[in-house]
């Protein structure tokens, strides 16, 4: 894969954020390289590659708007969990040693579309009322699947399974799986489960006309829905640039301690 043009993309809002950026521009510097520095709030196209310094909600932003110009992106963790990150602060010259050689898989990741709005992890569909549960009606290729009175339904990807959807009790998807999970939040009934669909299907939500919905995209931008909500596959992938060797159960047990057992105390 060739690659001339770099850039560095950085969130000014998170600890250390600054001293990162610096210290990966000066180390790409050393090894020929230049990259120009954006700021989250001012993203622009004419990229072969970008690094993501930053949370998950950083890398979150950024894939979404690089997905249509087919960029790979490279996160660097300063968050909390970064599990879209694939280097530590510790470890960003040994990275970038292994990314200007070619030690990298570019993994397509497919993403979620509602009119103009794109979500890589999901969509999350509230009432107006937080307060109170919300009926909502779900339809899948128009057919109807079944009434939830929830506090809210969250249709997710592969990627998004392991965010809010493994909050609400969804399952983890592989990230190769081509397929959306459909989950209701706090659902008042016993017998609700999510479900997993092909990601061919169209996923219908249907609003009530007298109730107030909120449509939330990755946790991140919020719009006010008064029809119904159809959800498709996106035209777009996002690239997420991954490390050879990287394997996603080792993510799961090393992030999330996945069926790791209490430790033991005398």
């Amino acid at each position: 894969m060739l690659m001339k043009n770099f850039a560095i993309c950085y969130n000014q809002e998170i600890l250390h954020s600054i001293e990162i950026k610096d210290k990966l521009a000066k180390i790409l510097l050393n090894k020929g390289v230049t990259a120009e520095v954006l700021n989250i709030d001012c993203l622009k196209e004419g990229f072969d590659f970008v690094f993501v310094i930053g949370g998950d909600g950083t890398i979150l932003k950024t894939a979404r708007f690089y997905a249509k110009y087919k960029t790979p992106i490279f996160g660097i963790n300063l968050g909390r969990l970064g599990f879209l990150s694939q280097s530590s602060r510790e470890d960003i010259e040994k990275s970038v040693d292994e990314i200007l050689s070619g030690k990298f898989i570019v993994q397509d990741r497919i993403m979620l579309q509602y009119n103009k709005f794109t979500a890589l992890n999901d969509f999350v569909i509230k009432g107006c009322d937080l307060g109170r549960t919300s009926r909502f009606s779900v339809k899948i290729n128009d057919k109807f699947v079944c009434d939830y009175l929830a506090d809210g339904i969250i249709v997710s990807t592969p990627t998004g399974s392991t965010a809010y959807g493994l909050s609400a009790g969804g399952p983890v998807v592989a990230p190769s799986l081509k397929a959306f999970v459909i989950i209701p939040i706090c659902p008042h009934t016993l017998t609700a489960r999510p479900i997993v669909v092909p990601d061919c299907e169209k996923i219908t939500v249907c609003v009530d006309e007298k109730t107030g919905y909120i449509l939330s995209t990755d946790g991140q931008e919020l719009y006010e829905c008064s029809e119904d909500i159809e959800i498709v596959k996106s035209d777009y992938t996002a690239k997420l640039a991954l490390l050879e060797n990287t394997e996603f159960y080792s993510i799961l047990r090393n992030k999330l301690h996945w069926a790791v057992p209490p430790a033991y105390v005398k």
